[in-house]
This record gives structure tokens, C-alpha cells and sequence, in this order.
């Protein structure tokens, strides 16, 4: 393949972040009115600005290369948008929803700029690489404030919901947890088969194990609160895992897809036992405060590996592709 398949790959990759932007700001245009803390609103609210700058940039940058959005592309990411700002306003503990997603998003975010600028610097474009790694930067700026709000996420929620048995609250929350292990597994038990791309899939077939253990960990925060997991939800939860997988099979730069969804996923757990254990403070129960602090320190851990990865990832992706790289 040539030079130019390897730049009309990255036009493609740009069209990818155009959607991804409009995603973000069918987010931020509603989420300031849901976020029910004024600090957490104001966070969003800054964002919007600095997002609709980078959509420009991104529009920008294609029309400079003679190419055009994705028609497609951009209203699926207009849908997903409203879509999530939907799923969190129908909680009753939106505020929580709201952050723990939007901290994830920006996550994705992140790995898919980081992505770019990886496929830029192969097609030998430092402009656009350049670009991909100020905008990545920012989105990491943004994640960090998300994640300062946390604890006013949680409060916010409480407040709205008017509760008063924080043990109750306590289970419902670590039905979310154990929810969220049971995608966890179902995607890791399926995804190192299509990951096509070794390194990747070492990295996933190893968090197997130790996500299988943060599930039982769970079962047992349950069990000594006299309940369990939500059938209905983890049932939900690993179906939607089985269709995650299917998706990406289908993709034809699968390793590119898995290894910034994958990213993204780690941060979702990383927010969901972030407001878990919150709220375990709340209720005075210091094991579980002990159960979070451990699995956080495990799903960082397994981010920061699913990040070591994406250069392989990006190389092993242009290869499927048929596409030469410029380095």
C-alpha cells in the first residue's frame, strides 16, 4: 500500500473523533441542568466551550485536507449523546450516573486522540499529531476535574433522592459494582480472541482473573449486607458485554477499536467504586471502603497496561488494514 492509503486511513480516524465530539456536546449542552451540584455544573459547563472549540479544530483539519464529516458517523454520535444524558436523568441517583459516565467518555476520548496522534505520526503528519495530543491533553485536564467531584457527586445524589438508610443505598450500590464485573468478565473472557494484536490480548486475558476475583469480592460485600446481585442487571450487563464483543469483531481495525474501548471500560469501573466507596464512608463500613481502595488500585493498574498497548495495537490494525506505515 502506499503513502496515500496510509493518509486516507487517518482522514478516517479524524471523521472517527468528529462524531466522538458531537457526542460530547449533545452531553455537555444538556448535562450542567443534571448535574444537581454547582460545582459539578460548572465543571461541565466549562468543558462545552473547550469542546466546541475542539470540534472546530477537528472540522477544520479535515476540510484542510480536502475531506468532509461523516454524515453517518456523526449523527450515531449525536444519538449516543442524548442517549447517555437520557440513561442518567431516568436514575435516581443521577448526578452519580452522570459523572461516573462522563468520566469514562472523556477517558475514550483520551485513547482515541492518543490513538490518532499515533496514526498521525506513521503517515508522517506532525500537524495533525500535534493537534491529537494538545486536545488529548485537555480531555485528561477534564477527566481529572470529573474526578474531583466524586464526593459532591454522591452528595448531590443523596440529597436528591432524600435518603436516609445509607446501608440500603450501600447495596444498591454494590449491585452497580457487581453489575459492572459481570460486563467486565464477559468482555475479557471474549475479546483477547479478536483482539488481533498479542500484546493487547495479554493484557486482557490477564485482567481475566483478577476481575473474576473482584466480582466473589463483591458477592461477599453483599452477602454480609443479607443480599446479592441484581439478576435482572447482571444478566442485562453481561448480554450487553456479549454484543460489546460481537461489535468489535465486526470491526475492520478491531485492535485500534478494543484497545480505546478498553481504556474507557477500566475508567467506568474506576468511577463506579470511586462513588461506591463514597458511599461506604457514608454508611461506615470500612470494608468495603477497604474492598475500593483495592480494586481501584487493580483497575488502574489494568488501564495504565491496556495503555501500553496502543502502540502495537495501532500497528497491528494498519497490517489487517493492508496500510504502510510512513515510519
Amino acid at each position: 500500500m502506499t503513502a496515500r492509503d496510509l493518509g486516507e486511513q487517518l482522514t478516517k480516524y479524524l471523521t472517527d473523533v468528529h462524531s466522538i465530539e458531537l457526542q460530547a456536546l449533545a452531553q455537555l449542552e444538556r448535562a450542567p441542568e443534571i448535574a444537581g451540584a454547582e460545582r459539578l455544573a460548572d465543571v461541565f459547563a466549562g468543558h462545552l466551550e473547550e469542546t466546541r472549540e475542539q470540534e472546530r479544530l477537528v472540522r477544520a483539519t479535515l476540510e484542510g485536507r480536502g475531506a468532509d464529516t461523516s454524515t453517518l458517523k456523526d449523527i450515531a454520535g449525536r444519538v449516543g449523546g442524548w442517549a447517555m444524558i437520557a440513561f442518567a436523568r431516568l436514575n435516581p441517583d443521577t448526578p452519580g450516573k452522570l459523572t461516573a459516565h462522563a468520566f469514562s467518555y472523556e477517558h475514550m476520548e483520551l485513547a482515541a486522540y492518543e490513538l490518532l496522534a499515533r496514526a498521525a505520526e506513521r503517515a508522517g503528519d506532525r500537524q495533525v499529531a500535534e493537534m491529537a495530543r494538545v486536545i488529548g491533553g485537555e480531555e485528561h485536564a477534564m477527566a481529572e476535574r470529573l474526578a474531583a467531584c466524586f464526593d459532591e457527586a454522591v452528595e448531590a445524589s443523596l440529597r436528591a433522592k432524600d435518603a436516609h438508610d445509607l446501608g440500603a443505598e450501600l447495596v444498591g450500590y454494590l449491585r452497580d459494582a457487581h453489575a459492572i464485573e459481570a460486563q467486565a468478565v464477559q468482555l475479557l473472557a471474549t475479546a483477547p480472541a479478536i483482539a488481533g494484536c498479542d500484546p493487547l490480548a495479554d493484557v486482557l486475558r490477564g485482567h481475566l482473573e483478577e476481575t473474576r476475583e473482584q466480582q466473589r469480592l463483591v458477592d461477599e460485600r453483599l452477602s454480609a449486607h443479607g443480599s446479592g446481585p441484581s439478576r435482572l442487571q447482571s444478566t442485562g450487563m453481561r448480554l450487553g458485554g456479549l454484543n460489546i464483543g460481537a461489535f468489535f469483531a465486526a470491526m475492520p481495525d478491531t485492535p485500534v477499536k478494543l484497545a480505546g474501548f478498553s481504556f474507557a471500560f477500566e475508567h467506568l469501573e474506576i468511577a463506579a467504586y470511586e462513588l461506591l466507596r463514597q458511599v461506604a464512608e457514608r454508611a461506615g463500613d470500612p470494608e468495603t471502603v477497604a474492598l475500593s481502595d483495592r480494586v481501584l488500585r487493580e483497575e488502574r493498574a489494568a488501564a495504565e497496561r491496556i495503555a501500553g498497548t496502543w502502540d502495537a495495537a495501532m500497528d497491528a490494525a494498519l497490517e489487517h488494514l493492508g496500510v504502510a506505515s510512513g515510519t
